[in-house]
Protein backbone atom coordinates (compact mmCIF):
# COMPACT_ATOMS: atom_id res chain seq x y z
CA UNK A 1 0.00 0.00 0.00
CA UNK A 2 1.06 3.48 -0.84
CA UNK A 3 2.33 5.31 2.13
CA UNK A 4 2.36 8.49 0.69
CA UNK A 5 -0.83 10.98 2.58
CA UNK A 6 0.25 14.18 0.92
CA UNK A 7 -1.94 14.94 -2.43
CA UNK A 8 -3.37 18.45 -3.14
CA UNK A 9 -7.41 18.42 -3.45
CA UNK A 10 -8.09 21.45 -6.21
CA UNK A 11 -6.76 23.16 -8.44
CA UNK A 12 -4.83 26.39 -8.57
CA UNK A 13 -8.49 27.91 -9.66
CA UNK A 14 -10.06 26.71 -6.57
CA UNK A 15 -7.06 27.71 -4.01
CA UNK A 16 -7.46 31.27 -5.62
CA UNK A 17 -11.10 30.92 -4.48
CA UNK A 18 -10.14 29.45 -0.92
CA UNK A 19 -7.68 32.25 -0.26
CA UNK A 20 -10.87 34.86 -1.20
CA UNK A 21 -13.04 32.98 0.86
CA UNK A 22 -10.51 32.84 3.63
CA UNK A 23 -9.76 36.52 3.22
CA UNK A 24 -13.89 37.33 3.38
CA UNK A 25 -13.87 34.57 6.30
CA UNK A 26 -11.49 36.67 8.42
CA UNK A 27 -13.02 40.02 8.28
CA UNK A 28 -16.03 37.90 9.16
CA UNK A 29 -14.71 36.45 12.07
CA UNK A 30 -13.65 40.41 13.43
CA UNK A 31 -17.02 41.51 12.12
CA UNK A 32 -18.55 39.22 14.69
CA UNK A 33 -20.62 36.95 12.06
CA UNK A 34 -18.95 33.90 12.45
CA UNK A 35 -17.18 34.41 15.60
CA UNK A 36 -21.21 35.11 16.76
CA UNK A 37 -22.27 31.69 15.12
CA UNK A 38 -19.34 29.86 16.75
CA UNK A 39 -20.27 31.53 20.43
CA UNK A 40 -23.73 30.23 19.95
CA UNK A 41 -22.30 26.59 20.08
CA UNK A 42 -19.63 26.91 22.62
CA UNK A 43 -16.45 27.77 20.28
CA UNK A 44 -14.44 31.14 20.25
CA UNK A 45 -13.15 33.13 17.26
CA UNK A 46 -9.99 31.64 18.03
CA UNK A 47 -11.12 28.58 17.96
CA UNK A 48 -12.92 29.12 14.20
CA UNK A 49 -9.72 30.62 13.21
CA UNK A 50 -7.51 27.37 14.19
CA UNK A 51 -10.90 25.25 12.83
CA UNK A 52 -10.91 27.24 9.25
CA UNK A 53 -7.09 27.06 9.21
CA UNK A 54 -6.70 22.95 10.32
CA UNK A 55 -9.40 22.22 7.93
CA UNK A 56 -7.29 23.88 4.66
CA UNK A 57 -3.95 22.59 6.02
CA UNK A 58 -5.43 19.34 6.45
CA UNK A 59 -6.62 18.74 3.18
CA UNK A 60 -3.41 17.94 1.98
CA UNK A 61 -2.92 15.28 4.09
CA UNK A 62 -4.73 12.08 2.81
CA UNK A 63 -4.90 8.92 5.35
CA UNK A 64 -4.55 5.56 3.07
CA UNK A 65 -7.14 2.95 3.98
CA UNK A 66 -7.14 0.16 1.55
CA UNK A 67 -6.25 -0.59 -1.94
CA UNK A 68 -9.34 -0.99 -4.37
CA UNK A 69 -8.45 -3.17 -7.09
CA UNK A 70 -10.49 -3.90 -10.43
CA UNK A 71 -10.76 -5.13 -14.24
CA UNK A 72 -11.17 -2.29 -16.40
CA UNK A 73 -11.76 -2.94 -20.37
CA UNK A 74 -10.04 -1.12 -22.56
CA UNK A 75 -9.56 -1.24 -26.60
CA UNK A 76 -6.35 -0.84 -28.47
CA UNK A 77 -5.91 -0.65 -32.13
CA UNK A 78 -3.82 -2.90 -33.86
CA UNK A 79 -2.32 -2.57 -37.46
CA UNK A 80 -1.93 -5.29 -39.84
CA UNK A 81 -0.38 -5.46 -42.70
CA UNK A 82 -1.40 -7.34 -45.77
CA UNK A 83 -0.09 -7.00 -49.17
CA UNK A 84 1.45 -2.90 -48.40
CA UNK A 85 -2.09 -2.42 -46.75
CA UNK A 86 -2.53 -2.06 -43.29
CA UNK A 87 -5.90 -2.86 -41.61
CA UNK A 88 -7.03 -1.24 -38.64
CA UNK A 89 -7.94 -4.25 -36.02
CA UNK A 90 -9.54 -3.04 -32.33
CA UNK A 91 -9.06 -5.63 -29.49
CA UNK A 92 -10.66 -5.32 -26.40
CA UNK A 93 -8.05 -5.93 -23.10
CA UNK A 94 -8.92 -6.08 -19.45
CA UNK A 95 -6.36 -3.95 -17.74
CA UNK A 96 -5.85 -4.31 -13.90
CA UNK A 97 -6.38 -0.98 -12.35
CA UNK A 98 -5.53 0.05 -8.33
CA UNK A 99 -7.08 2.87 -5.97
CA UNK A 100 -6.06 3.35 -3.44
CA UNK A 101 -8.77 4.51 -0.98
CA UNK A 102 -7.88 7.31 1.68
CA UNK A 103 -9.40 9.42 4.33
CA UNK A 104 -8.84 13.11 4.03
CA UNK A 105 -7.83 14.79 7.14
CA UNK A 106 -8.88 18.17 6.37
CA UNK A 107 -12.03 17.38 4.14
CA UNK A 108 -13.37 14.22 6.68
CA UNK A 109 -12.18 13.36 10.02
CA UNK A 110 -11.76 17.05 10.97
CA UNK A 111 -15.26 17.67 10.19
CA UNK A 112 -16.53 14.87 11.46
CA UNK A 113 -14.89 15.33 15.33
CA UNK A 114 -16.35 18.93 14.97
CA UNK A 115 -19.71 17.66 14.30
CA UNK A 116 -19.60 14.57 16.64
CA UNK A 117 -18.38 17.77 19.58
CA UNK A 118 -21.86 19.60 18.56
CA UNK A 119 -24.10 16.54 19.11
CA UNK A 120 -22.60 15.67 22.01
CA UNK A 121 -23.13 19.52 23.71
CA UNK A 122 -26.46 19.52 22.56
CA UNK A 123 -27.95 15.49 22.21
CA UNK A 124 -31.56 16.46 21.80
CA UNK A 125 -30.78 17.90 18.52
CA UNK A 126 -29.49 14.35 17.39
CA UNK A 127 -33.20 13.96 16.03
CA UNK A 128 -33.44 16.81 13.54
CA UNK A 129 -29.42 16.45 12.93
CA UNK A 130 -30.07 12.90 11.48
CA UNK A 131 -33.11 13.77 9.41
CA UNK A 132 -31.14 16.89 7.79
CA UNK A 133 -27.90 14.74 7.32
CA UNK A 134 -30.86 12.12 5.34
CA UNK A 135 -31.73 14.93 3.09
CA UNK A 136 -28.30 16.48 2.14
CA UNK A 137 -26.97 13.34 1.83
CA UNK A 138 -29.94 11.91 -0.89
CA UNK A 139 -30.06 15.74 -2.62
CA UNK A 140 -25.88 15.40 -2.92
CA UNK A 141 -26.18 11.61 -4.03
CA UNK A 142 -28.21 12.42 -6.55
CA UNK A 143 -25.98 15.71 -7.87
CA UNK A 144 -23.07 13.97 -7.46
CA UNK A 145 -21.11 12.48 -10.59
CA UNK A 146 -18.31 10.21 -11.10
CA UNK A 147 -15.48 11.45 -13.03
CA UNK A 148 -13.01 8.95 -14.63
CA UNK A 149 -9.65 9.42 -13.52
CA UNK A 150 -10.06 11.65 -10.52
CA UNK A 151 -13.18 10.38 -8.34
CA UNK A 152 -16.40 11.86 -7.53
CA UNK A 153 -17.64 15.41 -8.06
CA UNK A 154 -19.82 17.68 -6.57
CA UNK A 155 -21.28 21.12 -7.25
CA UNK A 156 -19.53 23.17 -4.70
CA UNK A 157 -22.95 24.83 -3.50
CA UNK A 158 -25.55 22.65 -3.38
CA UNK A 159 -24.87 20.87 -0.22
CA UNK A 160 -24.04 23.55 1.74
CA UNK A 161 -27.28 25.55 0.46
CA UNK A 162 -29.41 22.82 1.09
CA UNK A 163 -28.08 22.66 4.58
CA UNK A 164 -28.92 25.49 5.87
CA UNK A 165 -32.94 25.66 3.40
CA UNK A 166 -33.19 22.13 5.59
CA UNK A 167 -31.61 23.46 9.19
CA UNK A 168 -33.94 26.92 8.60
CA UNK A 169 -37.15 24.42 7.56
CA UNK A 170 -36.82 22.05 10.12
CA UNK A 171 -35.99 24.33 13.15
CA UNK A 172 -39.27 26.60 12.08
CA UNK A 173 -41.51 23.74 12.18
CA UNK A 174 -40.00 21.51 15.37
CA UNK A 175 -38.88 22.73 17.98
CA UNK A 176 -36.94 20.92 20.63
CA UNK A 177 -36.76 21.36 24.47
CA UNK A 178 -33.20 21.56 25.88
CA UNK A 179 -31.53 23.16 22.43
CA UNK A 180 -32.12 27.13 21.44
CA UNK A 181 -33.61 27.34 18.16
CA UNK A 182 -30.42 29.58 17.02
CA UNK A 183 -27.77 26.61 18.71
CA UNK A 184 -30.15 23.79 16.76
CA UNK A 185 -29.95 25.43 13.78
CA UNK A 186 -26.59 26.10 13.51
CA UNK A 187 -25.84 22.18 14.21
CA UNK A 188 -27.92 21.04 11.80
CA UNK A 189 -26.92 23.11 8.70
CA UNK A 190 -23.24 22.29 9.95
CA UNK A 191 -23.51 18.77 10.67
CA UNK A 192 -26.29 17.85 7.58
CA UNK A 193 -23.72 19.47 5.22
CA UNK A 194 -20.95 17.58 6.35
CA UNK A 195 -22.05 14.36 7.39
CA UNK A 196 -25.06 14.78 4.36
CA UNK A 197 -22.00 15.24 1.57
CA UNK A 198 -19.66 12.64 2.87
CA UNK A 199 -22.87 9.97 2.79
CA UNK A 200 -23.71 11.04 -0.37
CA UNK A 201 -20.82 11.68 -2.76
CA UNK A 202 -18.70 9.49 -0.62
CA UNK A 203 -19.77 6.32 1.11
CA UNK A 204 -22.76 5.81 -1.56
CA UNK A 205 -20.54 5.78 -4.31
CA UNK A 206 -17.91 4.06 -3.14
CA UNK A 207 -18.85 0.60 -5.24
CA UNK A 208 -18.12 3.01 -8.63
CA UNK A 209 -14.69 4.17 -7.34
CA UNK A 210 -12.92 1.38 -7.99
CA UNK A 211 -14.05 1.51 -11.74
CA UNK A 212 -13.03 5.02 -12.43
CA UNK A 213 -9.34 4.65 -12.98
CA UNK A 214 -8.39 7.12 -10.39
CA UNK A 215 -5.06 6.35 -8.60
CA UNK A 216 -6.01 7.68 -5.50
CA UNK A 217 -9.46 8.20 -4.44
CA UNK A 218 -10.16 10.20 -1.01
CA UNK A 219 -13.21 10.39 1.35
CA UNK A 220 -13.64 13.90 2.53
CA UNK A 221 -10.81 15.20 -0.54
CA UNK A 222 -10.47 15.44 -4.13
CA UNK A 223 -13.64 16.58 -5.70
CA UNK A 224 -15.62 16.24 -2.49
CA UNK A 225 -13.26 18.76 -0.44
CA UNK A 226 -14.80 21.95 -1.57
CA UNK A 227 -18.63 20.58 -1.07
CA UNK A 228 -17.44 19.59 3.01
CA UNK A 229 -15.36 22.70 3.26
CA UNK A 230 -17.76 25.16 2.28
CA UNK A 231 -20.59 23.27 3.79
CA UNK A 232 -19.47 24.12 6.90
CA UNK A 233 -18.47 27.41 6.37
CA UNK A 234 -21.43 28.74 4.06
CA UNK A 235 -23.87 26.92 6.70
CA UNK A 236 -22.26 29.18 9.52
CA UNK A 237 -22.14 32.54 7.73
CA UNK A 238 -25.92 32.16 6.15
CA UNK A 239 -27.61 30.95 9.62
Amino acid sequence: MSRQVFYMPFSLKFLFLLIIIMIFGLGSLFLGIIASAFMKIGFSAEDALLILLLSLLGSGINIPLTILKSDIPVVRENYVKVFGISYRVPTREMVRNETVLAINVGGAIIPILISAYLLKQFPSSIYLAGIGVAIVAAITYAVARPIRGIGIATPALIPPLTAVLTAVLLTSVIHISGCPVESCRVIIAYTGGVLGTLIGADLLNLGKIKNLGAPIASIGGAGTFDGIFLSGFIALLLI
